[in-house]
């Protein structure tokens, strides 16, 4: 099992690592910091153990840029339960309190196994549901002008960038844009500047040739090679380094581009479509964003309104994902109920159609019954502290799910004894399906 360590402590790292070595079936690799992490990390990783609190890029964080790519552990020494909840919510496999014993990390990071070859299946059929539904919308009154505006730059090769909140669907409208555009048969390639490390952007978009840095073993064409005559989505664009930003103006000034370590120029034929949810005015007044890239990007400016503006949308979105998600797991034919609904309609979202999808996904897992209740929904712990009961209940139907409600396997998953587990089960009121 191969396992990565990220922890800036380096007692803490190399603790870890001389008391995991001492078990054959891992193969360990560490870091100090997710930003290095980053760099390395590949598809061969099984599960990652890092700190929530670290400089740089923190824990969640990481979880995030991963982008589900990997299984995590974390560490804490504080983590409030804000932040236990966000991370429960991004998928992390299990918490460990610091101090704690070697014997309690490898049991979680066996749970972690268990559950991953459980889930493998389900996880690969929720990766291509995602894929299929990148298009799927839902109309309001004050998405018409987003969906117009789309619709025409779509027919040009206009520059297009998007302002909107994180969530609000600005990578879906740039698909739509493509597909509706005479590149449609071409790439479709996308980067999110706020998940990369700023020293590996330039890597990223221009590609380098052998030899080029440490480590630079083989040539690796970059993001606009890929995105050849296709589009390229430069997501959160204000997140880019001022030093990247003038390469990134030349590129599309003279339509061509030059990889680390070469001084050879490669022509490209790319559109570019861009988004932000910075406030890019404020940016180029403090000298942290060029205003001739600005205008160079901003051809065809389009606002995406947040959801909590879009109240018509609720209810159609959550249905369809509530749809998918039974037939993904083969589940009877669930319903909101009308307290859920009027939740959901109550509700600011604060994550935009993101954070609706992963509610009424995560309820529809969870929930014993046909019908989706208020409670299931689980609304209240976004905008208040709740008691971290709920996690408990929420981790042990999740294992149960996972293993059929085989009761023996979730109690080894668990690390709890089985009279315990029935108890927890009787007293939180989980039904068998």
């Amino acid at each position: 099992m191969n396992l990565v360590i990220v922890e800036d402590d380096i007692n803490m790292r190399k603790s870890l690592e001389i008391a995991l070595a001492e078990y054959e079936e891992f193969n360990i690799k560490s870091y100090k910091s997710a930003t290095e992490a980053l760099k390395k990390i590949d598809e061969n990783t099984d599960l990652i153990i890092t700190d929530i609190n670290m400089p740089g890029i923190d824990g969640i964080e990481f979880v995030k840029a991963c982008e589900n790519k990997y299984d995590f552990i974390i560490m804490t020494g504080n983590a409030t339960l804000s932040r236990a909840i966000e991370a429960v919510r991004l998928g992390v496999k299990d918490f460990l309190t610091k101090p704690f014993d070697v014997d309690t990390l490898v049991e979680a990071i066996k749970r972690a196994k268990i559950i991953r070859e459980k889930t493998a299946d389900k996880k690969s059929k929720k990766n291509e549901k995602k894929e299929e539904n990148k298009d799927f919308f839902s109309t309001s009154p004050n998405l018409e002008k987003t969906l117009n505006l789309s619709q025409k730059a779509a027919k040009t090769d206009a520059s297009v960038m998007f302002f909107g909140e994180s969530g609000v669907g600005k990578e879906v409208f740039s698909r739509y844009i493509h597909t509706h555009s005479k590149r449609s048969n071409k790439p479709f390639v996308a980067i999110n500047m706020a998940a990369i490390p700023a020293n590996l952007i330039e890597s990223e978009l221009f590609g380098f040739e052998k030899g080029a840095f440490t480590d630079a073993n083989a040539t690796k064409i970059g993001l606009f090679e890929m995105a050849n005559e296709g589009t390229l989505f430069l997501d959160e664009i204000g997140e880019m380094p001022y030093e990247i930003q003038a390469k990134l103006l030349r590129a599309l000034q003279e339509k061509e581009i030059t990889r680390l370590g070469s001084t050879k120029s490669i022509k490209i034929d790319v559109r570019i479509i861009s988004a932000t949810n910075a406030n890019l005015d404020e940016k180029i007044k403090n000298g942290e964003f060029r205003s001739d890239l600005y205008y160079r990007l901003n051809t065809v400016p389009i606002n995406i309104p947040p959801l909590r503006e879009r109240k018509e949308e609720i209810l159609g979105i959550a249905q369809k994902v509530l749809e998918d998600t039974c037939k993904e797991y083969d589940f009877k034919e669930k319903q909101l109920s009308q307290e859920a609904k009027n939740a959901l309609l109550e509700y600011d979202f604060p994550g935009n159609i993101r954070e609706l999808i992963s509610v009424v996904q995560r309820a529809c897992i969870l929930s014993e019954n046909d019908e989706i209740s208020s409670e299931d929904l689980f609304l209240e712990a976004r905008s208040v502290k709740k008691d971290v009961k709920n996690l408990e209940k929420e981790l042990i139907c999740e294992v149960l799910l996972s293993v059929d409600y085989n009761k023996d396997q979730a109690s080894q998953i668990l690390g709890m004894d089985i009279k315990i587990l029935n108890e927890k089960i009787k007293k939180y009121q989980i039904k068998d399906k």
